[in-house]
C-alpha cells in the first residue's frame, strides 16, 4: 500500500520535477534520467522519515540535476574526446502553430516552458550558479535550502542568483505570441523576397543567431551578417510553418515535405533580439518523430 500511495505522490510531482530538471540540463532526456532517479530513490526510502514529499523530491532532483552538470563540466574540460561546452543548443519543445486546439498535454507542455535563449544563457552558467538561479528565481525555494545542497553559507548562495540574474536579464521575450508572430513572419517575408533593408529592419542591431549544424555551434552577430544568412538560405522549396518553440514563436521549415530545420526566435520589443538554428541531423530526425515527420536528413 505504501508503494502505490509514494507512486500516486511521485506522479503528482513529475511534471514539476522535469521543469526543474529541464531548466537546469536543458536535455528532455537528461531531465527524464534525473526525475526516474528520484523516483527510484523514493521507492527506495521510508516515507516516514520525510515530512514533505515535494520538497524531498525537489531537492534530490536538484541534487542529481547538479551532480550532471558538474560531470559535464568535468569531462569538457579533462578530455579531448568529450564533446566541449557549449557544442550544443538545448532541447527546444516544439508544437506547429497551425491554430487547432492543442490536447491537455500539449498545454500543459506550453505552460511549463522557458525560452530557449535563457536556457542558451543558462548553459553558460557554472554549475552552482545555474542551481542558485533556478531553485530560487524560478521556484521560489530558499536560499538555506539551496545553500545546504552546494554546501555553501546563504550569502554565498545568494551572490551566485545574483551574478545569474545579471546574465539572464532581457532573455525571456514577451508574453504576446500574436505580435511575435507577426515580426517572425516579416522576417521570413523579407528573406524570401531578397529584401536586406526590410530584413535588417526587422532584426535588432546586436542581433545573435546560433546554429547547430551538428558539428557545433556556429555564431552570427550583427542585423547585417543574420540578414545576409537568411538571403543564403532561403529556398523556394523550403517552406516555413508557423509552430510554438517552448511557448514562443518560431518555425518549422520543411523541404519536400521532410522536417529541414526548427527556428527558435527570441523577439523583444517589436524586433528579434536572438534566433537558434536547429539543424543537426541528430536533433531533427528526434523533432520530426514528435511531429508526425520524416527526417530531410535521414536517422539519427
Amino acid at each position: 500500500m505504501q508503494q502505490e500511495w509514494l507512486a500516486e505522490r511521485f506522479e503528482e510531482e513529475r511534471r514539476h520535477l522535469f521543469g526543474v530538471a529541464y531548466r537546469m540540463l536543458g536535455s528532455t532526456s537528461e531531465a527524464e534520467d534525473a526525475v526516474q532517479d528520484a523516483w527510484l530513490r523514493l521507492s527506495r526510502s521510508d516515507a516516514d522519515e520525510i515530512d514533505n514529499i515535494g520538497g524531498w523530491l525537489t531537492t534530490v532532483v536538484a541534487r542529481v540535476s547538479l551532480n550532471m552538470l558538474r560531470s559535464r563540466k568535468t569531462r569538457g574540460e579533462l578530455s579531448l574526446d568529450a564533446e566541449p561546452l557549449g557544442s550544443r543548443l538545448p532541447d527546444p519543445t516544439v508544437v506547429l502553430d497551425d491554430g487547432t486546439t492543442q490536447d491537455p498535454a500539449e498545454r500543459a507542455m506550453l505552460a511549463d516552458s522557458v525560452s530557449i535563449a535563457l536556457l542558451v544563457v543558462l548553459d553558460q552558467l557554472s554549475p552552482d550558479e545555474r542551481l542558485a538561479f533556478v531553485l530560487h528565481d524560478l521556484f521560489a525555494v530558499p536560499f538555506d535550502e539551496i545553500a545546504t545542497m552546494l554546501d555553501r553559507s546563504s550569502d554565498s548562495t545568494r551572490q551566485l542568483a545574483s551574478r545569474a540574474r545579471r546574465r539572464v536579464r532581457g532573455r525571456s521575450p514577451g508574453n504576446d505570441v500574436t505580435a511575435q508572430r507577426e515580426v517572425v513572419d516579416a522576417f521570413f517575408a523579407a528573406a524570401q523576397d531578397g529584401d536586406l533593408d526590410r530584413l535588417i529592419g526587422a532584426l535588432h542591431p546586436d542581433v545573435v543567431l546560433h546554429a547547430d549544424l551538428g558539428s557545433g555551434i556556429t555564431t552570427y552577430r550583427g542585423a547585417a551578417k543574420v540578414a545576409g544568412n537568411a538571403v543564403m538560405y532561403a529556398h523556394a522549396d523550403r517552406v516555413t510553418h508557423s509552430a510554438l518553440v517552448n511557448g514562443s514563436a518560431g518555425v518549422a521549415i520543411t523541404f519536400h515535405g521532410k522536417l529541414y530545420s526548427v527556428m527558435a526566435f527570441t523577439v523583444v520589443d517589436g524586433r528579434i533580439t536572438e534566433i537558434e538554428a536547429y539543424a543537426a541531423p541528430a536533433q531533427v530526425a528526434k523533432l520530426a518523430a514528435s511531429l508526425g515527420l520524416e527526417s530531410a536528413h535521414g536517422q539519427a
